[in-house]
C-alpha cells in the first residue's frame, strides 16, 4: 500500500523549474510518485532529464509570469491535483529611488501571478470535484522586512496572505495551502553571498544548524506538503531556515 509521503497518480505543476529550488522541488515531488510538468521562462531541460534518469515522469512547459496571467489556460481538463508556485524576481534599490516600473515587474510575477494561477488551478480542481494541494514559495521576508528590496518584501509579505486566504476558503473542499519560506539556501541567487567571506560569515554566524540550506531542503518539504501526511496542514508559513527566525 502507498505509504503516506507518497503521490502516486498524482500530477503537479512546479513554475520555476529550471534550476535551484523549483528544480529540487519537481525532482523531489517526482520522487515520490508524481507526474511533475517543470514550467519556466527558460528551458527546463535539464531538470525533466533528470527525473526521467530516477525513473521519473516529467515534461515541460514554457510560462513567463511577467504575464500575471500566463497560467489562465494551463489547468482546464489537465488533471493537475498539485501546483508549486516557485516562480519570482527580484530588483534592488534604495527605497528612496525605487522607480515604479521595477515595483510592478517584481509585483506582477511574485504576487499577482501567484494569486491567478492558484485560481485557475483551484477553478479546476474545484470543477472537478478533487482533492489537491497548494504550495507557495514565500521568504524569509515574509516575516522580516529586508534592505533595498521594497517590492520583494510587500510581495513575499503578500504571498503569506493569499496562502491564508485560500486555505480559508479551500480547505472545505480538500484543498491545501501552504507555503514555504526558505532561508539562505546555496543556488546561483546566492553565490556572491557565499563568495564574500565577511557576509558569508556574518550569516552562518546566525544561522543555529551552521551551514547554508540545499535546495534539496526545501524540496523535501514540499514533497510532504503536497502528501497525506500533510492533509491536516493548511494555511501555514513553513519556514524552512536551519533556525534563522528562532535566533
Amino acid at each position: 500500500m502507498p505509504g503516506p509521503f507518497s503521490l502516486e497518480g498524482r500530477r503537479a505543476l512546479v513554475t520555476g523549474a529550471n534550476t535551484g529550488i523549483g528544480q529540487a522541488i519537481a525532482v523531489a515531488l517526482a520522487g515520490q510518485g508524481a507526474e511533475v510538468v517543470c514550467a519556466g521562462r527558460r528551458d527546463c531541460a535539464e531538470t525533466v532529464s533528470r527525473i526521467a534518469e530516477a525513473g521519473g515522469t516529467a515534461s515541460q512547459l514554457q510560462l513567463d509570469f511577467a504575464d500575471p496571467m500566463a497560467a489562465r489556460d494551463v489547468f482546464d481538463d489537465a488533471g493537475f491535483d498539485l501546483l508549486v508556485n516557485n516562480a519570482g524576481t527580484i530588483r534592488r534599490a534604495d527605497s528612496a529611488d525605487y522607480s515604479e516600473a521595477d515595483w510592478d515587474a517584481v509585483m506582477d510575477v511574485n504576487l499577482k501571478a501567484v494569486f491567478f494561477t492558484c485560481q485557475s488551478f483551484g477553478r479546476a480542481l474545484l470543477a472537478r470535484g478533487g482533492s489537491g494541494a497548494i504550495v507557495n514559495i514565500a521568504s524569509l521576508l515574509s516575516f522580516q522586512g529586508g534592505i533595498r528590496v521594497p517590492a520583494y518584501t510587500a510581495s513575499k509579505h503578500g504571498v503569506a496572505g493569499i496562502t491564508k486566504i485560500l486555505a480559508n476558503e479551500w480547505a472545505p473542499h480538500g484543498i491545501t495551502v501552504n507555503s514555504i519560506a526558505p532561508g539562505y539556501i546555496a543556488t546561483s541567487n546566492t553565490q556572491a553571498l557565499r563568495d564574500d567571506p565577511d557576509r558569508s560569515r556574518a550569516i552562518l554566524e546566525r544561522i543555529p544548524a551552521g551551514r547554508w540550506g540545499d535546495p534539496e531542503d526545501i524540496g523535501g518539504t514540499a514533497a510532504y506538503l503536497c502528501s497525506p501526511a500533510a492533509r491536516y496542514v493548511t494555511g501555514a508559513v513553513l519556514n524552512v531556515d536551519g533556525g534563522w527566525l528562532a535566533r
